[in-house]
Formats: C-alpha cells, sequence, structure tokens
C-alpha cells in the first residue's frame, strides 16, 4: 500500500489538526483513520472543506479529546449513530466510530448499528473512491487502506459501489442520487451495472425526504457542467420522481411537417449557457425552469404550427406547486416565479423596435433582479443559425446597454406610485387585498408607459376613470 504522509504534511491548513488527531490517537491507544470524501479530494487535489476522521473504538472519548486540545469547548453529538462533531474555524472535523448498519425497508436511517474494523465500514459505504482510509497511527502514519481498488477507480475516472450495488442502493436509496451528482462533479463515468441498478430501483427514491432530493438537485446545479447528471437522472428514471416536470420534456411531434425543439433538450443546453456565465446557483435553477410550462401549454395550429401561449405565467404559477413539493425557501420560490414570469420579455424587446418605455418596464418589473434575469437570457439563446444569432444579439447588447445606464437605474429605483394602497382604499371603501393591488398596478403601468405624467393629480386623476374595471 502506498504511503501519503509527505502530501498530509504539506497541507498547512489541515496539518496540525491531523498531526494533532495522530496524537491524541497515540495518548488514548486507538486506532485512527481519514476517510471518506476528504481522502478522496486530497488525493484528487481537490479543495478540502470538512474533515472525517474514524475511530476504531471509543470515538466520544476521541472527539472530546481532540476537541480540548484544539481549544474547543463545544462537541456536537450523533449519538445514536455514534458520530460526534467538533465546529472548528469556516469547517467542521466529523468523528465516528467505525460501524456496521443494518436497514429497514421504509428508511434510509439504519435500524442497528454495531462497532465494526476499518475494512467492515469501508465496506457498507457508498462507492469504492469514498471507500478510502488514510493511517494517522504512529506505526504506520500515512498508510492508505484501500480494500475495494478505489485509488484504480480514481485513476480510471469511474463510480462502482464496494458491494452489490442492488444492496448498496436498496439500504440508502439517496445513494442513487449522489451516484449521478458525483458523476456530474467528478466527470466521472458510472459503471454500466450501476445505471442498471439505479434504473431497476428507482422508485426507491420516494422514501427519501424531499429536503434531501432538493439538496443533491441544488448540488448539480452547482457542478461545471449541470446536464451531465440532469441526462443521467433521465436515464435512470429517477427524473420522474425527483422532478417530473422535467420529464415530460422530452420529445418532439411532428405534424403536417411542422416540429417544435425539444424542450428537455434546449433546457439543458440553457442551463450548461447559465453554468458558464454564473457560479450564482439561483440563475442556473431559474435556467433549469424557466420553460416548465411549456409541455402543457404546447398546441399546434395548421396555420402558425407549434406554439406555447402563456407558458411564462403558467410556469410562474406551476413554480408556486413545484416549490412546496421541494420544501424551496421563500425566497427561492417568489425569485424563479419572478424570473419565469419574465423570462421571454427581454428577448421579445431584442425582436423588435427597442424603446426606452418598454425597456424601463421590464427594468420596473425585474427590480433588482434585472443583471440575472438578463444573464438567463443570454443563456436563453440556443439557436445554431450563425446570420440569426448575430442580428439578434446585436439588439439583445442593445437592451443591455440601455439596462445598464445608471441614470435610468437610478429613476427605476426611486420610482414609486403617486398614489398609494392606502389613499385607493380611503378613497373607494375598500379594505386590503387584491383590487386595491390591480388599480394601483394599472395606474403605475400608465405612468410607465407615458400615458399620464407621474404626479398625483395626473394618478389620481387617471384611478377614476379606470375604477369601474376593477369595483362591481
Amino acid at each position: 500500500m502506498s504511503n501519503i504522509s509527505n502530501l498530509l504534511s504539506k497541507n498547512e491548513l489541515y496539518s496540525p489538526i491531523i498531526s494533532l488527531s495522530s496524537s491524541v490517537a497515540e495518548d488514548l491507544k486507538m486506532d485512527v483513520y481519514l476517510v471518506g470524501g476528504f481522502v478522496r479530494d486530497l488525493l484528487l487535489k481537490k479543495k478540502l472543506i470538512d474533515i472525517d476522521i474514524m475511530v476504531e473504538g471509543n470515538a466520544e472519548k476521541f472527539a472530546r479529546e481532540l476537541a480540548k486540545r484544539l481549544k474547543i469547548n463545544k462537541v456536537v453529538e450523533f449519538e445514536k449513530f455514534h458520530t460526534y462533531r467538533i465546529p472548528y474555524n469556516d469547517y467542521e472535523i466529523d468523528v465516528a466510530e467505525a460501524r456496521k448498519e443494518t436497514y429497514e425497508s421504509n428508511s434510509r436511517k439504519p435500524n442497528t448499528i454495531t462497532s465494526a474494523s476499518i475494512s467492515e465500514d469501508l465496506g457498507r459505504r457508498d462507492f469504492t473512491v469514498n471507500a478510502l482510509a488514510i493511517s494517522l497511527n504512529k506505526s504506520n502514519y500515512g498508510e492508505i487502506i484501500d480494500p475495494f481498488k478505489g485509488i484504480q477507480d480514481l485513476n480510471d475516472g469511474v463510480l462502482k459501489t464496494p458491494k452489490d450495488p442492488d444492496i448498496t442502493f436498496s439500504d440508502d436509496p439517496l445513494r442513487m442520487l449522489r451516484a449521478i451528482r458525483f458523476a456530474a462533479q467528478l466527470e466521472f463515468k458510472i459503471e454500466k451495472n450501476i445505471i442498471e441498478s439505479i434504473s431497476n430501483q428507482a422508485n426507491r427514491i420516494k422514501i427519501i425526504s424531499w429536503e434531501r432530493i432538493t439538496a443533491e438537485i441544488i448540488k448539480l446545479l452547482k457542478t461545471k457542467k449541470p446536464s451531465i447528471g440532469f441526462y443521467l437522472l433521465k436515464e435512470t428514471k429517477l427524473l420522474s420522481y425527483v422532478f417530473p416536470e422535467m420529464d415530460v420534456m422530452s420529445g418532439v411531434e411532428v405534424i403536417d411537417g411542422k416540429s417544435h425543439k425539444d424542450v428537455f433538450i434546449h433546457t439543458l443546453e440553457v442551463v450548461d449557457n447559465a453554468a458558464k456565465l454564473t457560479d450564482k446557483m439561483e440563475v442556473r435553477f431559474a435556467a433549469l425552469v424557466h420553460d416548465i410550462a411549456k409541455p402543457p401549454t404546447k398546441k399546434f395550429y395548421k396555420n402558425k404550427g407549434w406554439t406555447f401561449h402563456g407558458h411564462e405565467e403558467i410556469g410562474r404559477r406551476m413554480m408556486k406547486i413545484v416549490a412546496k413539493r421541494m420544501k424551496l425557501s421563500n425566497e427561492l420560490r417568489d425569485y424563479l416565479m419572478v424570473l419565469i414570469k419574465l423570462h421571454l420579455r427581454p428577448i421579445a424587446l431584442a425582436k423588435k423596435n427597442i424603446t426606452d418605455k418598454a425597456v424601463r418596464r421590464v427594468m420596473f418589473e425585474a427590480g433588482e433582479l434585472i443583471d440575472d434575469l438578463m444573464i438567463l437570457c443570454r443563456a436563453d439563446i440556443t439557436t445554431k443559425n450563425s446570420a440569426k444569432i448575430k442580428k439578434y444579439m446585436q439588439n439583445f447588447e442593445r437592451v443591455e446597454n440601455l439596462m445598464r445606464d445608471v441614470k435610468t437605474r437610478d429613476e427605476i429605483k426611486a420610482f414609486k406610485c403617486p398614489v398609494t394602497g392606502q389613499m385607493i382604499m380611503e378613497e373607494f371603501l375598500l379594505t386590503e387585498g387584491i383590487v386595491v393591488g390591480k388599480i394601483k398596478k394599472d395606474i403605475e403601468s400608465a405612468i410607465l408607459d407615458g400615458k399620464i405624467d407621474n404626479n398625483y393629480d395626473a394618478a389620481f386623476k387617471y384611478m377614476y376613470t379606470i375604477k369601474d374595471k376593477y369595483l362591481h
């Protein structure tokens, strides 16, 4: 077995903790190892974050002694799992007891946990590239323990499971999503038998909480090329469970020789384009869902061909339901709803005569999200026609330049409707509600469209001309 003690000592950020862990192991006469993702990323020379330490013996005793020497007073206990967390600076040190586990069929949480040797512990892990350990014991410090040829798989760029994949994924179905996420993150291939195993038991993902599923989808969106993961989700049938609205996007219909884009392929092109333009996960998520309502709004007309009328507004409403299911934060939900609703607007501006008035209107509706909206719109340009794209991009860049204008931005930011909601309620004896909002929005639109001047008298007078539309 190889020894990487030099690699450990060269890592300035972590070597003091690793050396201290080795000293604690020696003093407590315990066998202690670095394990899992930390070892994998160390070998791949990737950015290291949290440290995973495994102890053959009393993990709590080790964790408390290590925390004491690090001058950390707090140790977070996960007693049921024989795991202890030490918060340290900007990362965490997890200390776990080497263990074996058994599972119930309806839960990914182990129902029995028993102490084990290092080899037995590594055998219960999800993938061979994570079933690696480095000894911190004085007798063989820096030696790699690799019972399942994980280093070879790291070098080959392939994901395999230490045990039969059917057992690995049945024990914890979240590992199916983790397989796809690792394939995307590391740009590794997944063994054919792993793909088959995931496909055969994709329905097992139903026992996983939506919080966990959503966390994996967000991690996928943060990868360099997210489409890798989403194509794998489709291939393994997991997509129909974790994102059914995306699953139904694929396919092309042809009527009278007229066809439409494959919305699934187009969506993933937009996501990858967004990933090239920004690291911001929220923009990438917006790219993922911007055409979410195209399947339910798809219609064919003999003279026009295929249309998706209203997909931006229907998509906005669908996002509310999807967000509830996926347990998204209200902040992320509202962000996505705004970008879905407005994603066609800058593109429409670039296709016709651009006016300051129309640009201001989009800027007002987008508010502080205008820059993110423009990134999404730029990512949404997926045509392969070079002449078409050249002409279109000239207009699009004009729209962008108008939106970058500081004076315009300041004016939009400072814009306030001269007639407030409170004034509307008092004037028409209304209580707070949707009608008040509609009247106020109509007045704002009239000002932004230049129909009326931006002052109280003009706005008040206009309010009376439109009141019958809203008051019955």
